[in-house]
């Protein structure tokens, strides 16, 4: 039994197995989350590694206990569980630790219509129900209370891939795509399942890598985000002359795309690709952005008539803020994607599938494709280990604020804007980093800027 305070982090559950996340608090986790939201019902899913299927089963056990029955989807990305408790309209959970080496095991947890949950909003409460039944075993609650259930809830398998796969061709309009070559890094995660059953049927000839599942990433991390992690991607890119790659994370819920020269297209240059899109479909709606994209998504997103609205980094914050606007589509630097017509879910196969669309539908290269949608440099996430966050931030508070011209605001961490030029530096939810990001209108000036705060943050 693990320490749950520990492994319960801001927006899911991530613990080393077994000693951090085992069956026994798996069991018990189940049990706390169909209480907790009085689930007659749970739909789940897992990914490929090898204590997912155990840890899901345990979970299992725990959910029935309490009278609710169980949807086992099977293996699946995150975003096909998130298909199935929309579709379904039940709590979901998804096992998976992403892109985190083999070691580790978690679970993304939703409540029906993959509405997602945070600690603010159900996982707190359920990680203090889960320690009660760890140390008193499962009881029937008090009367204020959801009741435990006397029977036993039954455990249905139930195969939701070819419904997944058709349900998000159905939302982009791919009539006009032209045949592309496409190599794809499934790292050996859960792309390697979904992507064929996705891109079946399309003119699209897949040169796949790293498609068998193995949870102990025999080739490299299932973490596009990590350069390093790419490189066998864009060398086959070019390789092969495919028109792009696309790299998936472990569950497959973040898309990394490549242009068809092997370099990386910047995450928001694909959020305004996408926006663009959207909004040529929706007129005038809004689209989400977190404050660390780049500023050239706002001013896209304003130039095609839509409303940008701007958040703080995560993707529950990012879901709900997309619900109370009624955003079309947000985007964020990591890669993941969010879409209104997917119950306001994040997918990075449906965010590759407009990517395709968009350069199946005229004749040039992506490259050419990307062009106008990339304006300014930008120095990536860089992350610096300190003993107290509030401390540096305010030297670094200090040192700025008085400066002409120059703004702070303090929506995440503080960003720091002149007229061509930004940097947004923000504590991590789960280490004792502070992750900063700078963007200038070229990159000599972004260098600058970059090289100022980190010399400021590590002195």
């Amino acid at each position: 039994m693990g320490d749950l305070a520990k492994i319960f982090k801001a927006y899911d559950i991530r613990g080393v197995v077994p000693a951090e996340l085992d069956e026994e608090t798996a069991q018990a986790i189940g049990a706390a989350f169909a209480e907790v939201l009085g689930a007659s019902a749970v739909v789940i899913a897992r990914d490929m590694r090898d204590s997912s299927a155990p840890l899901a089963a345990a979970f299992a056990r725990g959910v029935t206990a309490t009278g609710a029955d169980v949807v086992d989807a099977g293996l699946g990305s995150t975003d096909l569980l998130y298909y199935a408790s929309g579709s379904l309209e039940l709590p979901g959970v998804m096992f998976t630790a992403s892109h985190n080496p083999a070691r580790y095991n978690g679970l993304k947890m939703c409540r029906a219509g993959a509405v997602a949950m945070s600690s603010e909003t159900g996982l707190a409460a359920v990680r203090d129900r889960a320690a009660e039944i760890l140390r008193d075993g499962l009881a029937p609650r008090a009367a204020d209370g959801p009741a435990t259930g006397t029977a036993t809830g039954t455990v249905t398998p139930s195969d939701l891939l070819a419904g997944y796969a058709a349900h998000l061709r159905g939302l982009v309009d791919l009539s006009g795509l032209r045949p592309l070559r496409v190599v794809v890094d499934a790292g050996n995660g859960m792309a390697g399942h979904t992507v064929p059953a996705v891109f079946g049927g399309l003119p699209v000839e897949v040169i796949p890598l790293y498609f068998e599942l193995d949870g102990s990433f025999p080739n490299h991390e299932a973490n596009p985000l990590e350069p390093q992690n790419l490189l066998d991607l864009r060398a086959a890119v070019v390789d092969k002359s495919a028109d792009l790659g696309l790299a998936f994370d472990g569950d497959a819920d973040r898309c990394w795309v490549v242009d068809e020269r092997g370099e990386s297209v910047p995450p928001s240059a694909v959020t305004a690709l996408v926006a663009t899109r959207e909004l040529a479909r929706h007129p005038g709606a809004p689209v989400i952005h977190n404050l660390i994209t780049s500023r050239a998504v706002p001013e896209i997103i304003a130039e095609h008539g839509g409303v940008p609205v701007r958040t703080r980094v995560g993707h529950s914050y990012i879901k709900a803020e997309m619900a109370r606007t009624g955003a079309v589509f947000g985007g964020e630097h990591s890669a993941h994607y969010y879409f209104r017509d997917f119950w306001f879910a994040d997918s990075g196969m449906l965010a590759a599938l407009h990517v395709l669309a968009a350069l199946g539908e005229q004749d040039g290269p992506l490259s050419r494709l990307m062009d106008g949608f990339s304006r300014y440099h930008a120095s990536g996430e860089i992350n610096s280990r300190v003993a107290d966050h509030a401390a540096v931030v305010a030297r670094i508070r200090a040192e700025y604020q008085e400066r002409d011209g120059v703004s702070v605001d303090d929506l995440d961490g503080i960003t720091v804007s002149g007229p061509d030029w930004w940097f947004n530096l923000r504590p991590s939810n789960t280490e004792s980093l502070l992750r900063l990001n700078a963007e200038a209108a070229d990159d000599h000036q972004m260098a600058a800027i970059r090289d100022a705060v980190l010399a400021a943050v590590r002195s």
